[in-house]
């Protein structure tokens, strides 16, 4: 007769346990379009920041793991094609530059509605991505373009004026050709003579050379990635502002498939990826006005009267986008005295009072 102890029960029931296989890993894959090349900050910090943050916290956990696809540079999309792109499924995930479209996302322009208030990119990030969550608003305008919100991004410090010419004041800038990138074109509005030339990142280096433009609006830490200083050699510091024009986005189809475990880790890791963006903006804002002189470029500071003329003397687009909103049955007026509010909490003054007049 067998005689079975305790010991011998307890080793068997071990043995068998460690003989079942372990729970299977799934794998999700995650193709994660951009039409602008990866040396852009925002796309290499996607890169380098987002993808092995959300590797790390799914490791944690075991269940999951991501297959990632990237693809930037123009490979599937245009740098305003990725709005659609991600609409149509190209991508699953995408990083849209959002001054691209207002018409259909115009409360993504707050920040650009709303110049000379604040030039740290932590601030405005922040503001921007708490209206998106506390109105509705700004993220049904991506659910119509099937897309779910993540969070929004802050890539630059202020934009400044960058020029083919000398320019020693604002009067400069008058009669002349100027590039920018959507809604930073109203700002021209204010400056006698001044004519807005719709352009790209991308494009604003051979504008500039061919002599299509006199100057174009950028920001230091782009201007030194694209080597303007070759052929704008003089940056007139206006320090117009930060402004959001890059948010996350998933498209819905895509997010619907996606376990709730997964669809947790991308929403926190996009916040993140918000304060990590803004805080690289503002750590390189110093160091890339530097370079952009090494690189033989002179900068050149606007008078404190001067940016007071040029704020007093542009239509008030702030209070324009919050009619046209409250016109569509938003809470245009509401978003744009909160997302001021929250600036003037952190501690900025606006130059103008964008929200009453």
């Amino acid at each position: 007769m067998i005689k079975l102890t305790k010991q011998t029960f307890l080793g068997a029931t071990l043995a068998a346990a460690t003989a079942l296989p372990l729970a299977a890993e799934e794998t999700v894959s995650a193709v994660v379009i951009d039409g602008y090349p990866d040396r852009a900050l925002w796309v290499k910090e996607f890169t380098n920041f987002f993808i092995p943050e959300v590797d790390k916290r799914l490791a944690a956990d075991g269940d999951y793991k991501m297959n990632w696809q990237e693809s930037y540079g123009g490979s599937i999309v245009k740098p305003r094609g990725v709005l659609e792109g991600i609409q149509l499924g190209l991508g699953d995930i995408g990083i849209v530059t959002t001054i691209f479209h207002s018409s259909k996302l115009p409360t993504q322009g707050l920040s650009g509605s709303t110049p000379f208030i604040s030039s740290d990119a932590r601030a405005v990030a922040k503001a921007v991505d708490e209206i998106a969550r506390e109105f509705p608003t700004m993220q049904n305008e991506f659910a119509a373009q099937n897309q779910v919100y993540l969070a929004t991004g802050v890539v630059l410090d202020s934009y400044q004026m960058f020029c083919s010419k000398d320019v020693s004041s604002l009067a400069d800038i008058e009669g002349a050709k100027v590039a920018g990138a959507g809604l930073n074109l109203r700002y021209l509005e204010g400056i006698k003579g001044a004519a807005g030339v719709r352009g790209g990142l991308t494009d604003f280096y051979n504008m500039l050379q061919t002599g299509l433009v006199d100057c174009a609006m950028l920001w230091p830490e782009a201007a030194v990635t694209f080597k303007i200083a070759e052929v704008a050699p003089y940056m007139l510091r206006a320090d117009l502002g930060a402004v959001n024009s890059k948010t996350v986005t998933v498209n819905a189809d895509y997010w619907a498939t996606l376990p709730d475990d997964v669809k947790a880790v991308l929403q926190d890791v996009a916040i993140d990826y918000r304060d990590h963006l803004a805080g690289i903006a503002m750590d390189r804002a110093a160091a890339a006005a530097t370079a952009y002189t090494e690189a033989g470029g002179n900068i050149i500071d606007v008078s404190a009267e001067d940016r007071q003329t040029w704020a007093a003397a542009m239509p008030n687009i702030g209070l324009e986008l919050a009619e046209t909103l409250d016109a569509a049955g938003e809470p245009g007026t509401d978003i744009l005295k909160a997302y001021v509010g929250k600036l003037e909490a952190a501690g900025f003054t606006p130059m103008r009072n964008w929200a009453s007049e």
